[in-house]
Order: C-alpha cells, then sequence, then structure tokens
C-alpha cells in the first residue's frame, strides 16, 4: 500500500536515543529533497514524568490528521498501569501489518507479523497469584495479514508461514487461514514451526525469502534477524493499515547511551525510506537506501557494528552521498 499526496508527518522523537536517530533521519531525508512537513506530537516518558500520562486523547488528533507516524523509540514508565503507547497507537489505528526487512550482501529477507492481536491483544486478567493474557487469533485478522504477505511474496521467491499449530490450537486456524490464502494467491509457500524457524535463521537464513507469522513470534524472530544482520541498529519497520502508517527503527530508547552520540542512526534512516516508498516515491527509497550501504561498505559505521563514527558522522557521511549524487 503507497499513499500519493501531502507529505505530513507527525513525528514523535520519542526518549533515550529516539531524538537523536529521528533527527538524523530528518537530515537525510533533507538532503535527499523529501519535502516533507513535519508535525511535532510529543509522546513519551518526558511527557509522562510531567503530566502523568504518555499519550493523551488529544494527541491523537494530529497523528490522525497527518495519517504518517515516523516514530522514535519510548522509554517504558515505571507505572504498573501503564499501557504501552506503541501498542496503543497500533490498536487505534488499525496498524495490522508490521514489516520488517533485513538485508545483507547475501541475505534478504521480509518479515510480516500481524500487528493487532495474538499475545499483544491486551486481554489480560493480573491478580497477586495469578496473572493471565489472552492469545486471540481470528480468521479476518489472519486472512489480512496473510494477503500483505502474499502481496510481497509475489514479487519474490516464496512464503514462509511460521506457527506453532503442533501445540497451539489458536495457530491451527492462522496456519490454515494462511494456507488458503496462499494457494488462492497463487503464491509458492512452505510454513515451518517456530522453534524451527529460530535455528534456521541462525545456521541457514538464505533459506528465508518472506515470512508471516503471529505478533509475539514476529517480535522475537525479527530481533533474532537483526542479530544476524549484525546489529538491531540497521533495522528498519513499516507499521501499515488502510488508512494510516507508522515507521520506526525496530530498537528501543537504549537510555544507558543516550547523549552519547554513538547511536546507530542507520534503522531509523531506512524507515524514512521506507516511508518515502509509502508515499509514493521509490525512487527516492531506493537512493537513500543506496547511500546507507555505501557508508556501511565504507566502514563509516558506529560502535555496535565495531565501527569508531559517531551518529552524527554516520548520519553527515549519508546525507553528504545523497547530496553529491543527485
Amino acid at each position: 500500500m503507497s499513499c500519493q499526496g501531502s507529505k505530513r508527518v507527525a513525528v514523535i522523537r520519542g526518549d533515550g536515543i529516539g531524538p537523536e536517530v529521528i533527527e538524523s533521519a530528518l537530515e537525510v531525508l533533507d538532503a535527499a529533497g523529501a519535502g516533507i512537513e513535519e508535525v511535532p506530537v510529543e509522546i513519551g516518558f518526558g511527557k509522562w514524568k510531567r503530566t502523568g500520562k504518555a499519550m493523551s486523547d488529544e494527541d491523537l488528533e494530529p497523528i490522525k490528521d497527518c495519517r504518517c507516524i515516523l516514530f522514535g523509540a519510548i522509554t517504558t514508565p515505571p507505572d504498573p498501569n501503564y499501557k504501552s503507547v506503541l501498542l496503543r497507537l497500533r490498536k487505534e489505528l488499525d496498524l495490522y501489518a508490521n514489516i520488517r526487512p533485513f538485508s545483507k550482501k547475501g541475505l534478504d529477507i521480509v518479515l510480516v507479523r500481524e500487528n493487532t492481536e495474538g499475545l499483544y491483544s491486551g486481554l489480560e486478567e493480573v491478580g497477586d497469584e495469578e496473572a493471565r493474557t489472552i492469545r486471540m487469533i481470528t480468521r479476518r485478522g489472519s486472512k489480512r495479514i496473510a494477503l500483505k504477505a502474499c502481496e510481497l511474496a509475489a514479487c519474490r521467491r516464496r512464503l514462509t508461514i511460521v506457527h506453532k499449530a503442533n501445540v497451539l490450537h489458536s495457530d491451527r486456524l492462522f496456519l490454515k487461514t494462511c494456507k488458503e490464502v496462499a494457494e488462492s494467491s497463487g503464491v509458492q509457500y512452505d510454513d515451518m514451526l517456530v522453534d524451527a524457524a529460530a535455528y534456521n535463521l541462525v545456521i541457514r537464513p538464505e533459506k528465508f525469502d518472506v515470512m508471516v507469522t503471529t505478533n509475539l513470534f514476529g517480535d522475537i524472530l525479527s530481533d533474532e534477524a537483526a542479530g544476524v544482520l549484525g546489529s538491531l541498529g540497521l533495522c528498519a519497520s513499516a507499521n501499515l493499515g488502510e488508512r494510516y502508517a507508522l515507521f520506526e527503527p525496530i530498537h528501543g530508547s537504549a537510555p544507558d547511551i543516550a547523549g552519547k552520540g554513538i547511536a546507530n542512526p542507520v534503522g531509523a534512516i531506512r524507515s524514512a525510506a521506507m516511508m518515502m516508498d509509502w508515499f509514493g516515491d521509490a525512487e527516492m527509497a531506493r537512493r537513500i537506501e543506496k547511500a546507507v550501504v555505501w557508508s556501511l561498505d565504507q566502514g563509516i559505521t558506529t560502535p555496535d557494528l565495531a565501527g569508531c563514527h559517531t551518529t552524527r558522522k554516520v548520519t553527515e557521511a549519508i546525507a553528504n552521498y545523497l547530496l553529491e549524487t543527485a
């Protein structure tokens, strides 16, 4: 899905390294000539400390008006009643498809994660002696994430449906629905138990092309794939719905390195590239990705990749490459 027209973007810098990497993404977008209109929205731990709420109902108004969000990362407040801002945005905006690409030389995987159901449905009961979380899987939710995965797989090699249907009856519905959608879409597919998928991601990652799975499994497997790639700091994601979209690096707020100037900006920059693709400018997205790959090939990297460069240096290198090759 893409959205052509106004490039108004709700920019949520967040906490920790969030503001640093989002500034890098905005600088690179400017160098690429993206021409976005930034609408700042304050959400996160800083706001919680001041107001007692990480996100208010009023914050949703500019977000919905923009339809597109560039999101940093948020530190979880030490509040037992806190409900995840990101999960709320995914539910409120029905951002049902989480697309996470992982690529380097010899590796090209796209993980498609159902984003609104499963164990992150928010259906929980917590007591002193027992706590329960309901894992909700619906045919509707499974069908639409399978359709999104098949849409991507149709232009690639094949689809792998990742599940735990040998133990979880709810996954039998997910697997059955995904198979039906793949067959009706004419997409070549196989399926794999999540534990086998985790193993194969380490020893034979080239085995995978497009993977589709449920919410929690997708969350865990994508971090594993980032490890195979080399760092969480390299990885981007898109949260897509029928009307709205949110783009974010997959790493957290990393408060331990905030302000040190060593955060890897590549995940945020790649997220910005995915955002431009959603806006209908695939060529600009390609140019930004090319600039990122160039910087990595030149060894202009932050300490998480055993490099000696700062966030600023990496950002400048990518931005200058875009300016020089325009």
